[in-house]
């Protein structure tokens, strides 16, 4: 294979040079301002690049020195942005890249001295192990004042080339422009071994690189993967019309009350009582149980009828009844009935309904529509977010389509990125307010069936966190698992994982483990320590 070449070929000239690895001759850092990016070695349409800043940063904690890049990417469009890219080139390479996806619309550059998403607390991220670690804003900047997030100004999706590059354009041509870089920077040596990691909307950027450009990378992490965006999109839009309904709305007081019914009810099913509800599909708790007198809402120790009908809409499937480009026919709904929270701050339901102006505190999901609505479909900034009913769009309908054609990443024919060596992780928790696991467990089921059972083995992994909400934001359970060192034992050593565990990073967690069990089964106690993961074992859903 073409990669295997290529890593043979860096190996031998390494060793021609009797260069350690770890002390790579290097070009300057500053003489890479100014350096020019060529349009021609960028796989996708551009008018070229430049590096337009770099400066050595000095060892600080784990980070050893490394050279700090910035650099632009060129649109063919003149009225289309930038794509803005970040690069760490350590002093003491390792022959290695690591990408890493954004989140939200984007429009920021990721931390390259951040970790993968799920990353462990005790380990240090890629560019403190030696990694060329790199990232963009995937085709534009978000702006400054956006606020409570930048990630949910979506503004940018009135220009065709920023949309196409925000859809997954841009991965292409960062990819190609660092690592044109890096050889610039190290002396023409290119990484041995690339690889990409990524959460949310980040995540759907790991699958949309395994899917679409199938040997670009040896190994990808995707957590929590927002793969069938325009579809949730979708789902976003049918939350925003049950829960701007008179009365259905339940403020943050309610929200708190059904998430500690659901665990007072589904929480010991596992075993144990610890907070966290193991075995997520196995957990069927009715919130009539919580019903106020005669229906009607009478404060915050009760769910009036309309509250318990609109809990229920979103925790169920949503189907539409026509046909979109991707193929897509529905979202599968959230567990906020089987483990998850809704009030998270932001991530959660927010703390007011969906209006028009959408407030600022409502739920991340419903802002999300409420962009999706302005920029991209109707492109008109004035739009009433909730006058398009994502089942009846009626005069919208052809738009949703052309959009969920750029966004819904759903190919589950992996077989190109499986014969090129490609190694895929995927990792999402079953309390996610935002990407629904119930998606990914949808995901990776076509996979299975197109590809077989067998075969995925050989190249893919798929786990499930319990208690795990969306990026670690709230406290059930705050995952840790070193998957870095899991895909580069597979990639490089051909050892696949083998029993992993998955730490709980909570400061209040006296460091509990559990065993990160492949989905779908979950972590069932079956005696000893709690806190300690072989006190469990991995239950088929059967059991």
């Amino acid at each position: 294979m073409r990669r295997n070449l290529a890593v043979a070929v860096l190996t031998l000239a390494l060793a021609a040079t009797s260069l350690p690895i770890a002390q790579a001759r290097t070009a300057s850092c500053a003489g890479l301002v100014g350096v020019t990016i060529p349009a021609r070695l960028i796989g996708l349409p551009s008018s070229g690049g430049e590096v337009t800043a770099a400066q050595l940063i000095p060892p600080a904690g784990p980070l050893g020195e490394y050279c700090r890049v910035e650099a632009a990417i060129h649109p063919v469009d003149p009225a289309a942005p930038d794509i803005q890219f970040r690069l760490g080139l350590p002093t003491r390479w390792n022959h290695k890249a690591m990408m890493f996806g954004g989140g939200g619309y984007n429009g920021t550059i990721p931390d390259i001295a951040g970790n993968v998403p799920f990353g462990p607390a005790d380990q240090p991220g890629p560019l403190a192990r030696g990694y060329a670690t790199f990232a963009g804003d995937s085709g534009h900047q978000a702006a400054p004042d956006f606020q409570p997030t930048r990630s949910l100004d979506g503004s940018f999706g009135r220009n065709d080339e920023a949309l196409r590059n925000f859809a997954g354009d841009a991965l292409k041509k960062t990819r190609d422009a660092a690592g044109f870089v890096i050889a610039q920077h190290y002396s023409g040596a290119r990484p041995v071994h690339s690889y990409f990691a990524g959460g949310s909307t980040g995540g759907r950027e790991a699958l949309a690189v395994a899917q679409r450009w199938p040997t670009d990378f040896d190994g990808v992490i995707s957590a929590y993967p927002a793969w069938n965006a325009a579809s949730l999109d979708l789902f976003f839009g049918y939350q925003a019309q049950v829960m701007s309904q008179p009365g259905a709305f339940p403020g943050p007081a309610k929200q708190s009350l059904l998430h500690r019914a659901v665990l007072n009810a589904c929480d010991g099913a596992d075993g144990l009582r610890d907070g966290v509800v193991s075995n997520e599909a196995g957990c069927e708790f009715d919130p009539r149980v919580l019903r106020c007198p005669d229906g009607a809402d009478h404060g915050e120790f009760c769910l009036s009828d309309k509250q318990i009908q609109a809990v229920t809409a979103i925790s169920e499937p949503l189907r539409w009844n026509y046909r979109i480009a991707s193929g897509e026919r529905g979202y599968p709904g959230f567990p906020f009935l089987s483990g998850a929270t809704m009030s998270t701050a932001l991530l959660g339901l927010g703390r007011q309904a969906p209006a028009n102006p959408m407030p600022k505190t409502s739920g991340y999901g419903v802002q999300f529509w409420d962009q999706w609505v302005r920029h991209f479909i109707t492109r008109d900034p004035a739009h009433n977010p909730l006058a398009i009913d994502p089942r009846r769009p009626g005069p919208w309908r052809q738009r949703i389509s052309e959009l969920s054609a750029l966004q819904d990443i759903n190919n589950p024919d992996l077989r190109p990125f499986a014969r090129a060596g490609g190694k895929l992780i995927l990792v999402h928790g079953t309390a996610d307010e935002l990407v629904s696991h119930r998606s990914t467990v949808d995901y990776f089921t076509r996979v299975q069936r197109t590809m077989g059972e067998h075969n995925v083995r050989g190249f893919a992994r798929f786990y499930l966190v319990p208690g795990a909400n969306h990026a670690n934001v709230t406290l059930a359970f705050a995952a840790g698992w070193d998957s870095l060192t899991a895909l580069e034992n597979w990639v490089e050593g051909h050892r696949p994982p083998r029993h992993p565990v998955v730490s709980d990073k909570n400061p209040a967690a006296a460091g509990r483990t559990r065993p990160l069990c492949e989905s779908p089964s979950w972590p069932r106690y079956r005696g000893g320590d709690p806190n300690a993961a072989r006190s469990f074992e991995c239950a088929r859903p059967d059991r």
